[in-house]
């Protein structure tokens, strides 16, 4: 890296996107060119996304500044469509549709993932994601307009209709989102005249898996699970979603809930550029070695939710699509690519995890840090401050955040921002609002 400055494209910004580059700028020291290559100009710090949805944190508390945080990397706004291995470029389009072009020495994929699609008829035009700023923009304000039509109207069907809330998934993100939900709900109900005497909004959770957060353990389940009854939450396993329509879902037990509110959270699949690469791929995932070289493709390295990683603690699979495998990926990725360039020892990706946290609403979570089980308050002190520990950034503005919502009442006002037109399921680009004249999906 002395002898010359190779250029160092890296796609995509996430976790493992995000990580990798400030390694790389540190390592680096201005020995290398260092590009990154995203949509937005920000790090999302997607844990924290259901607390934007239900009006906790500020939409800028977790989107932290690519520029502001990265010193030595210069910031391509764009999204990639295509790669050129033989010429070594990455084609793209901007912000304003315009096409570019990088050539690259190395290249660092991490492109992360997309909504899961599941072939249920209705779901794609009637339900809504949660994978990235917009779409959580979108609930939060849906939500809220969703209690406030309610309280106006005078028909019990359609008041019943309008608080009652389906959200499929019962991993990560869907638990998260409902116990963050149901809380919002009941306070924008208590502060609505047309519900204070009416039943509670009513939230129901739905999966196929036989138990809550099946890929925790079953002790971090339980306590998901009795947390969530005991906030009222209708928790559903072994159930799914038959059909969407406008007026609510059928599930596949034959009963219909009435609803306007479908919120998808079933998982993600990688991003569709992955397809497209001609390269082989694990379920989706590009094939990588445990030094996250793609085989065949010299200067080319894959991480994150796009990248099949060998699992060298448990042979014979490959990493979980999670943040901390993705974050600590983007660090083996940015000294690997530096051995490459001559500056140190590649190292092979092995990780044992650390444990997992659900945030559960207020001061309560499930935990095994260290796999050891927490629950109760004492969980969720922990989760809020490994939460405050793992951002890059505005640590103290969503601790903040945090202190007025625990004195103050929540705010329910809806923005009208982002459309539901905006943000359909079936896109390619959760990160990015869809906007009049642009691409469809």
């Amino acid at each position: 890296m002395n002898r010359r400055r190779p250029r160092i494209v890296i796609v995509g910004a996430g976790f493992a996107g995000y990580e990798c580059a400030r390694t790389l700028s540190r390592q680096a020291k201005g020995a290398a060119e260092i590009v990154l290559l995203n949509p937005n100009d920000y790090f999302l710090y997607v844990p924290l996304l259901p607390e934007v949805a239900t009006g906790i944190l500020e939409p800028r508390r977790i989107s932290v500044s690519l520029t502001g945080t990265l010193p030595g990397v210069r910031l391509v706004l764009g999204e990639a469509h295509d790669v050129d291995f033989e010429a070594r470029h990455v084609h793209y389009t901007d912000p304003e549709e315009r096409k570019g072009s990088l050539p690259y020495d190395r290249l660092v994929l991490t492109v992360g993932s997309v909504n899961k699609l599941l072939p249920v008829p209705g779901v794609a035009e009637h339900a809504h994601g949660f994978r990235g700023m917009p779409e959580a923009l979108f609930l939060r304000d849906h939500i809220t307009r969703q209690i406030e039509l309610a309280g106006a109207t005078e028909d019990a069907a359609e008041r019943s209709a309008r608080t009652t809330f389906v959200v499929v998934g019962a991993g990560y993100t869907g638990t998260e989102v409902t116990a963050q939900g149901v809380r919002f709900t009941d306070a924008l109900a208590r502060q609505n005249t047309g519900l204070r005497d009416g039943p509670r909004p009513r939230w129901l959770l739905l999966d196929i898996a036989d138990r809550l957060l099946p890929e925790l353990d079953e002790r971090l389940s339980r306590t998901a699970e009795r947390v969530l009854r005991a906030q009222g939450v209708d928790v559903r396993t072994g159930t799914s979603v038959k059909e969407a329509t406008q007026d609510g879902v059928l599930l596949d037990d034959g009963e219909f809930v009435a609803s306007r509110s479908l919120i998808w959270c079933v998982g993600v699949r990688p991003d569709p550029l992955v397809d497209s690469l001609g390269l082989p791929t694990d379920k989706g995932r590009l094939c990588v070695d445990e030094f996250l070289n793609v085989p065949g493709r010299p200067g080319v390295f894959a991480c994150g939710d796009a990248a099949a990683v060998p699992d060298l603690t448990r042979p014979g699979e490959v990493t979980p699509m999670t943040a901390q495998h993705a974050q600590r990926q983007g660090k083996v990725a940015a000294r690997n690519v530096a051995a490459s360039c001559g500056r140190g020892a590649p190292r092979a990706y092995r990780h044992h995890d650390l444990g997992f946290m659900v945030d559960l609403g207020g001061l309560q979570a499930a935990a095994n840090p260290l796999h050891f089980p927490l629950s109760g308050p004492l969980a969720g002190l922990v989760t809020r401050g490994y939460h405050l520990m793992a951002m890059p950034d505005n640590r103290v503005r969503v601790a903040a955040d945090w202190l007025l919502d625990a004195v103050l009442p929540r705010q329910g006002v809806q923005l009208g921002l982002v459309s539901s037109w905006s943000v359909p399921l079936d896109t390619e680009s959760p990160e990015v609002a869809r906007v009049p004249g642009g691409p469809t999906a």
